[in-house]
């Protein structure tokens, strides 16, 4: 099922995630939400508080740029509860975000990731990558954190990303 996406600067977006305890069919159901949903915004990456649900589940699918930009649902990186273990470097990226859209920005990140997390099944996992990948991961598990990428931006560019964001709000 297809959810609505909880768009800046609705308040649930700085709500800190929980912990998931319970692997169930529960569990299960949003993880194929949130992938649909992903899917149908066109996103790569989807925390479930971007769906108003405040748990520590999110999805990252990099689209296969040989498949015309297929996300195909095997190729879904489901992580739960997840857990840095070593962060290292520094890169920036050009990120955009489903619950800010249409605004793109470069943001620094870590250039390397490594990550503990645990699978719908509840079976613990380790995942290291210093690619777009990684830059993925740390945007998804901001959000878990009740952090946006916009609260990256220096000063000058978060007041222009305010006043622009004020506007385009105020067409709607």
């Amino acid at each position: 099922m297809i959810r609505d996406i909880v768009i800046y600067p609705d308040k649930r977006l700085k709500q800190k995630s929980s912990k998931i305890i319970d692997f169930n069919e529960e569990l299960h159901c949003l993880l194929d939400d949130m992938y649909e949903t992903m899917v149908a915004k066109n996103g790569v990456g989807l925390a479930a508080i971007q769906i108003a649900e405040p748990v520590q589940a999110l999805i990252i699918n990099i689209p296969i740029e040989e498949q015309d930009g297929a996300q195909p649902k095997e190729n879904t990186l489901e992580i739960i509860n997840p857990q840095f273990l070593e962060i290292k470097g520094k890169t920036k990226y050009q990120e955009g975000c489903l619950s800010v859209p249409g605004y793109y920005e470069d943001v620094e990140r870590a250039k390397y990731v490594k990550i503990k997390y645990q699978d719908r099944f509840g079976n613990e996992h380790i995942l290291e990558d210093d690619d777009f990948l990684a830059i993925a991961i740390q945007h998804e598990c901001d959000h878990l954190m009740g952090k946006l990428f916009i609260e990256k931006l220096s000063i000058l560019k978060r007041k222009k990303f305010e006043k622009e964001w004020k506007k385009k709000m105020q067409k709607k």
